[in-house]
Order: C-alpha cells, then sequence, then structure tokens
C-alpha cells in the first residue's frame, strides 16, 4: 500500500508497504480521510515527542470503512464506516491507504458527518471532551481558555456552550478567528485579542473585574504567565500544551493553583481503551444530536508526500484560520 514514511533521518518520503494484516481484536479500515496534527511534525523536531514514535508511518486521525476484521473482532461489520485515533496504540499511523487498529478504541461515525469533518474529530474532541469532563465547572464558574478559536478550543467552547455556561471569557489572535467564536454563539465583549495592549486588564474586564475560577491554557509559553496571573487563589489551571514557563509555575505555586494535566495519551499507558472508544461515541452522539456542530475543516489534498509537507507547514506557520486540517484517501 501506499504510505508516507519517515525514515532513519527523520525525513519523510512517499514508500510502498505492506498493507497490514488484523490481529486477532482488531479492524482493518481503509482510510478515507485523516487529520493532520502538530504532534506529527514535532516528532520529527523534538526529542520528547519522538519518545512516543510507534511506527514510521505518522498520523494519528482517521475515518474510513472496516474491510477487514480480525477473529475475534466483533464489534463491528464489513462496510461499517468509523473513526478513531491511532499512532499511539501500535499500529501504523494514518498517511497510508489502510490501519489496523484495535477494535475497542474505534466508533462508529456519526451519520450526519462526511468522512473528511469526522477525520478532524478524534484528537481535539477527546481532548476536550476530556477537559470538559474532569474540570467538573459549576455554572457560576468563570472560565477562561486561550486559543479559543483552534481545534480543541472551538470544541471546548462548544461543550460549554450546549451546556449553557455563560461566564466564558476566550482569546484569538485575529478577527477571522473572532468571527469563528461569534459563530460559536459568544459575544464580542467575551473574546479578547490576545495581540492588544493591557491583555490582563482587558481579560479581567471581561470578567467582571474578578480573577478567573479556571484558566484553560490551549497555547502555553507566554499566555501561561498571563493565564496564571489572572486566576484566582486556589482556582484550577488545565495544563493542555506541557509548555509552562518558569515564572508562571511559580505564579500558580504562590497561589495554590490546583494543576490538572490534560493528556490523551495517558490512558494508552494504561491501556484504558474504552477512553477513547467512549468518548468518541459522546462525541458521535451529541454531533447526530445537534447538541454541537463537527469541527470546520479544509482540504489540503490527497495522499502524497506534497500534501503532509504542506500541512505540516501551514500548523508550523499558525497559519490554520481555525479550520482542521484534512487529507483524503
Amino acid at each position: 500500500m501506499k504510505a508516507i514514511v519517515l525514515n532513519e533521518k527523520f525525513q519523510l518520503g512517499e514508500a510502498e508497504i505492506e498493507k497490514p494484516e488484523p490481529k486477532s481484536h482488531e479492524v482493518l479500515i481503509q482510510i478515507k480521510a485523516s487529520g493532520f496534527n502538530p504532534i506529527d511534525y514535532q516528532m520529527m523536531e523534538n526529542e520528547l515527542e519522538r519518545k512516543l514514535l510507534k511506527s514510521p508511518v505518522l498520523g494519528r486521525e482517521i475515518s474510513g470503512v472496516v474491510v477487514e476484521k480480525g477473529a475475534d473482532a466483533h464489534q463491528f461489520n464489513i462496510g461499517d464506516e468509523v473513526y478513531c485515533g491511532s499512532g499511539s496504540m501500535g499500529s501504523n499511523g494514518s498517511y497510508a491507504e489502510y490501519v489496523a487498529v484495535p477494535e475497542v478504541i474505534v466508533a462508529l461515525k456519526p451519520k450526519n458527518s462526511s468522512f473528511e469533518q469526522a477525520a478532524g474529530i478524534p484528537s481535539a474532541g477527546l481532548t476536550a471532551v476530556q477537559i470538559f469532563n474532569r474540570l467538573k465547572l459549576n455554572h457560576d464558574d468563570s472560565v477562561l481558555v486561550t486559543g479559543a478559536a483552534g481545534g480543541v478550543g472551538s470544541f471546548v467552547i462548544k461543550l460549554l456552550m450546549a451546556n449553557h455556561f455563560q461566564k466564558i471569557t476566550a482569546t484569538v489572535g485575529s478577527e477571522e478567528n473572532r468571527q469563528i467564536l461569534l459563530g460559536l454563539g459568544l459575544k464580542n465583549d467575551q473574546i479578547i485579542n490576545y495581540k492588544e495592549e493591557n491583555l490582563t486588564k482587558n481579560l479581567l474586564k471581561a470578567n467582571n473585574e474578578q480573577l478567573f475560577d479556571f484558566g484553560i491554557d490551549l497555547v502555553g509559553n507566554y499566555m501561561s504567565e498571563i493565564t496564571a496571573d489572572v486566576l484566582k487563589i486556589n482556582g484550577m489551571y488545565a495544563d493542555v500544551t506541557a509548555l509552562v514557563t518558569k515564572d508562571a509555575h511559580e505564579t500558580l505555586f504562590n497561589k495554590g493553583t490546583v494543576i490538572m494535566n490534560i493528556s490523551n495519551y495517558s490512558y494508552s499507558m494504561n491501556k484504558d481503551y474504552h477512553y477513547y472508544k467512549g468518548s468518541l461515541e459522546e462525541l458521535s452522539r451529541l454531533i447526530e444530536n445537534e447538541t454541537i456542530s463537527p469541527p470546520n475543516y479544509k482540504t489540503i489534498g490527497n495522499l502524497s508526500l506534497d500534501t503532509v509537507l504542506k500541512a505540516h507547514s501551514i500548523l508550523k506557520n499558525n497559519q490554520t484560520q481555525g479550520h482542521k486540517l484534512i487529507m483524503k484517501h
């Protein structure tokens, strides 16, 4: 089968590799669309991310059709339209024509979503559901979401809005991203451009001059410091990036803040596969009920090295403009 493969020098190239054979509890999926994530190019550059590499085929979000099953795989039928995350589960990644994955991490894709939309859900959707479920917010809590127009951020905003939370403040970096959040139901005064002067002051003004109960930081670095500054004593900081600066850590410590680390990878370490299937089924249900909408996406091209390099470049230069980048297969 055709695949985009990482060589020993950590460079990508097109290759013909063997089509995977599904093991006893696996299903073989013919990939129809796959999603791009920053971790894919980070694995080529970053030692920390590289430790998670399980296959020379990158990519971790897929939608497609079940075409073959292992002897003990009974949860799906041939022809079922499914989606899942892969890549950290010992399977090959999604930059290929086929992938074999444990059926316990697979879910039926939302009936009212295209393959392209479904391929944009797993990584950001799983992260957002985990954030929402673990924070256990009350309706009078105030929440700051940084990087709110990105993949995870827009899912978080959708979940907050669907559950009727009012005290939300979000940061964006462009007018296009402001429009995305307005489209999700936030009001103009809830959306703060982080590039404007007096960011801390503007955030507090948006929250009626009160410090925030919760900070969901999807940016890290400088924004981790801003988020730490505007959190109340004993507030909660959701760390989704592992990019908290030393200064931010000091502020969070001094304020007695609870730091909640958000990681989808932890569940695969523990082989808690129900987390993946259960969360995807929850997302399918929410999308089919039209409680939340599927992600905005942009198709970059078909399965090819050019498509992958172009997508990695767009991600690296932060030029997605609120769209999930998708590859058609």
